[in-house]
């Protein structure tokens, strides 16, 4: 189990390394707030399917797109790997990463 805290993260980490889903899920989880919004969003990435190999063959690369369900403003996310799927680069465009506790308090706000 240790293999996957130190490829994945584990539940208590911050917001640049990811953090872990329930048990069985291998998604990896990020948390971002949009500039000018309050909203924190919650983005998971599959290192199984949603990474693409990039053309030297030894890293993944990923970019997703997000968007609250009360701030309309969208974030752009581009996120690097390494072979074994920790993250090594990070983009964000238009917000912010935030923590995991950012996103419960504003979830349960």
């Amino acid at each position: 189990m240790n293999i996957f805290k130190r490829l994945f993260g584990s539940t208590g980490s911050t917001a640049s390394s990811g953090t872990k889903g329930a048990p069985g899920d291998r998604g990896i989880y990020f948390y971002v707030q949009p500039d000018g919004c309050e909203e924190v969003i919650r983005v998971r990435i599959d290192p199984m399917n949603d990474l693409s190999e990039s053309d030297d063959g030894k890293t993944y690369h990923v970019r997703k797109l997000a968007r609250g369900v009360k701030c309309f403003k969208g974030v752009e996310l581009e996120f690097a790997f390494n072979a074994n799927k920790q993250v090594i680069e990070k983009d964000v465009k238009g917000g912010k990463l935030v923590d995991e506790a950012a996103w419960i308090a504003w979830s349960n706000g």
